[in-house]
């Protein structure tokens, strides 16, 4: 077993070196769900088949300790020198493989279902989300908000709280399903949405529009254009540039349902399929999205984004948002 497990842990390093240095891309869900399993093997090992071994070559080293006192008490040896709680102790002591497979199976188990069903934490790795959320922010997911998924193949299996729009949503990537983002949604199934001349209009209602005070980004040490939008009841602030048209850098990519939106110089008015949502940055100049690559299906959600647990360069930052 000692072999095998050392072989177990080989294959780990070797797939967590390739997946650091970019030779694949890794699934940690995947890994987590694996680790389980196998830690649990481990476990249920040591539970039901080592631990009463070793149990029982434990008591037949104190079966054996006694015989002996008592043959040397008939010989009138009274003073006999034992270690038998050292020896006893060596007995029991789980060994290094056991200690780093069956010891690790409650955390990795508790890691594994707080993850899968309740939070689970992401970085912000671009500013299309900005001023919402900016690059560094180490963020909260729900995972259970939206319903309750299968790990791995995220599968629903309950139906919780329906996407509403403003939901600051983390998903799947639909071009590349191994990647998750995370952008804003706008419209939801059935919507028909246009945006254009940087406003956005759903179902024929402009989202209301306030202007607030100029947005500076770090990045690029410059002043944006900041306003307050407005969906229902929900007010966040996006980023504009109303230099450039709405249509800057926009390319008609869908490789579905690219008949559900039209693209013109001013923007690009869609209508959502069925079980599918259309999203965007905050950063609306400065986020490649839906307008970009398509729709997000139900299947591709991974949870609703609510906290900002740390920021390690502006700890200001924590906190909720909208």
């Amino acid at each position: 077993m000692a072999t095998l497990t050392g072989i177990l842990y080989a294959c780990l390093l070797f797939y967590g070196a390739g997946w650091y240095l970019g030779r694949w891309t890794g699934n940690f869900s995947l890994l987590l769900f694996i680790l389980t399993l196998v830690t649990l093997g481990y476990w249920l090992a040591e539970r039901y088949v080592f631990l009463p071994r070793r149990l029982a070559a434990a008591g037949s080293i104190e079966t054996q300790d006694a015989n002996r006192r008592a043959e040397l008490q008939r010989m009138g040896i009274t003073q006999v020198d034992s270690n038998l709680a050292e020896a006893r102790d060596k007995v029991l002591a789980q060994p290094w493989w056991l200690d780093w497979t069956a010891g690790l199976f409650p955390v990795i188990l508790i890691v594994f279902v707080l993850r899968s069903f309740l939070f689970e934490p992401f970085k912000i790795p671009s500013g299309s989300m900005i001023p919402t959320l900016e690059i560094g922010d180490l963020i909260l997911v729900n995972k259970f908000h939206y319903g309750v998924r299968l790990p791995v193949i995220n599968k629903k299996i309950i139906d919780n709280n329906p996407v509403a729009r403003g939901d600051v949503m983390v998903f799947r990537y639909p071009v590349d399903p191994s990647i998750d983002f995370i952008k804003r949604v706008v419209a939801l199934p059935g919507d028909t949405l246009t945006y254009a001349n940087q406003k956005l209009t759903v179902n024929g209602v402009p989202a209301p529009l306030e202007r607030l005070d100029d947005y500076y980004e770090e990045d690029r040490r410059g002043y944006s254009p900041q306003f307050r939008e407005t969906f229902g009841d929900k007010p966040h602030r996006i980023l504009v540039e109303p230099r450039l048209p709405s249509s800057y850098g926009m390319r008609a990519r869908l490789n579905k349902h690219a008949d559900a939106c039209t693209y013109t110089a001013e923007g690009v008015t869609c209508t959502v399929p069925a079980g599918h949502y259309f999203v965007m940055g905050d950063n609306r100049d400065n986020s490649e999205d839906s307008r970009f690559w398509g729709f997000v299906p139900d299947e591709n959600i991974v949870g609703r984004a609510f906290f900002v647990w740390m920021n390690f360069g502006n700890v200001k930052r924590i906190g909720s948002f909208q």
